[in-house]
């Protein structure tokens, strides 16, 4: 079984249905992370830092990745 089939606690996995909103929570946070680092490019490129940009950049790429790697745990 996948962790999205499992509804509610399935023992010979070890997965709870908490366990999935528990993920899903995780997503929801990594997801607004990466899109709070995309909306602060434009004052960033403003300000001419380029140093603040490539932090931004590599930040935002490790929590989409890591929203990615999070959602294949729900898919079917």
């Amino acid at each position: 079984k996948t962790a999205y089939e499992i509804k509610e606690c399935d023992w010979s996995s070890d997965v709870c249905s908490s366990d999935l909103e528990m993920v899903r929570l995780l997503v929801k946070a990594q997801e607004a992370t990466a899109k709070t680092a995309r909306k602060l490019f434009p004052v960033v490129n403003k300000a001419n830092d380029q140093p603040t940009a490539d932090l931004l950049t590599q930040r935002q790429d490790v929590h989409e990745k890591t929203a990615w790697m999070l959602r294949s745990l729900l898919e079917e």
